[in-house]
Parts: structure tokens; sequence; C-alpha cells
């Protein structure tokens, strides 16, 4: 199926607050306050793009003012993505959730990570890194979006026409630090979500994925591409809600 790219430039209202956790311009994340917020778990949105430059959180705007108006209060991070240097992109993620999930209002203390694409695989590896990123950060699941799970199957498939090597800068051999397959399992509870019609990143890597993870849920959804899944247009958005709801009752 051919995908709907409309969503990587469509416009969505502006966020509430921005806030910074460095002095570079990327690294800074928008808070888009929900209606039942204090309610629910903070969302932190973790966007895609292969890790590349060029691909920034605007084209999560739509999905980060979707999820404000279903309740959640949302935080969408921006983060510093230079080829061959991905410790400055793991790095941002990491400084941004010790230190961002504290200074936003209205959630109950509770976080729920979300990423696609690329976001998805970095919200996997932050899952992993959750317990030594903050002691204060409580952090109840993760719904993954069609995540580039598998950083050498992604790389063997030359998706994104080598963004993995041009992410890593060398073959993803080298550092299994980066890849969540070569990574103990979450402490809390993962949910992928993933269009069998993906061509972007195919169904092959969330099936891997949770074959190595048992205890990961997946959802495949039928006649769905990859960013269908952020979109709120779409059908399946209404699934990406509903998985996210159920995380919030998750006990894992």
């Amino acid at each position: 199926m051919s995908e709907d790219l409309s969503i990587l430039s469509r416009t969505a209202y502006p966020p509430d607050l921005t806030l910074s956790y460095g002095e570079h311009a990327d690294q800074v994340a928008d808070i888009r306050y929900g209606s039942k917020g204090s309610e629910l778990a903070l969302i932190v949105l973790i966007h895609g793009g292969f890790w590349k430059p060029e691909y920034d959180r605007t084209h999560a705007e739509a999905m980060s003012c979707a999820l404000a108006e279903a309740g959640w209060t949302t935080l969408t991070i921006e983060y510093r993505r230079i080829s061959g240097e991905p410790d400055v992109t793991l790095d941002d993620v990491k400084t941004a959730l010790a230190q961002l999930p504290a200074q936003v209002q209205r959630h109950n203390g509770q976080i729920l990570l979300i990423g696609h694409s690329a976001g998805g695989h970095l919200a996997l590896w932050a899952a992993v890194q959750s317990t030594s990123v903050s002691p204060s950060l409580s952090l109840q699941g993760v719904l993954a979006l069609a995540p580039a799970a598998d950083l050498q199957m992604a790389h063997a498939l030359n998706l994104g026409d080598g963004a993995v090597q041009r992410f890593l800068g060398q073959d993803p051999v080298h550092r299994p630090d980066v890849n969540p397959m070569c990574l103990p399992a979450p402490s809390v509870a993962v949910t992928i979500v993933q269009g069998e019609d993906d061509e972007i990143v195919p169904p092959k890597l969330a099936v891997a994925y949770c074959e190595a993870f048992p205890k990961t849920r997946l959802l495949r959804l039928s006649d769905c591409g990859h960013f269908a899944l952020i979109d709120p247009a779409t059908t399946a958005w209404e699934m990406v809600l509903s998985e996210l709801r159920s995380l919030s009752t998750s006990t894992f």
C-alpha cells in the first residue's frame, strides 16, 4: 500500500509551554495540557524520523494535540540528531526524562512513554535505562509504534537507506548497548502496535522483538501502514488510544 505522508506536514495548535533541558536549540520539549491530565499519567512522546536531523518533533504535533484532547498531558521531547554520534541522542533522551517530568503540572505522577519508528527504538532503549535515569522517574509503561526494535535487522534490511549505519556511524554489531534486542527486558509493561502493511519498518522487527521478550504485547493491525499509527485521522488511531488506556491501568 502507498503511505499517506500528510501527517508529516500537518499543522497543529501551538504548545502550552516549551521547556529547555540544555543549551542547544534541540534540547527542548513541548507541553500540552489535557483536560483530565491530573487524573492520568504524563505521556512523554518521542518522535521518529530514522534519527535524521531533517525530521523533528513538528510531525508529531498533531499526535500530541490529539492525545491532549483525549485527556492526557503530553510532553513531546526534541533531541539532537547528529549522524554518527548516537550517544548525543541517547544522552538527550535520558536527560530529558530525568529533568523534565518533575517540571510538568497536571498529571498523576506516573509516566507513559510512547515512541514511533526511531522514536519507538529510543522508547524501548530508555525503558531499560529508566532505573538509572532518575530515582524519582515512575515509568508505568511503554507504547512503541512500529519501532525500529532490532537495529541489526534494520541494518541488514537497509531500512531508511542505511539509516542505522548513518545513526551509529558503524555496524550495529559494535554497539549492542544501543540495540534493544541486546539489552535486558524492560521492567515495565511494553506494548508494540504494528501495521501489517508497513514497508518502512516491516512487522518482522516487532515480531523478532516480541519473540526475544515474550512478555511484550504485540498488536498487529491489518490494512495499516507506518504513518497511520501517528495520524489521529485514521482508524488505527483509536487502537493507539485503547492501548494507552490499557497501559494506564496495567500492573506489570
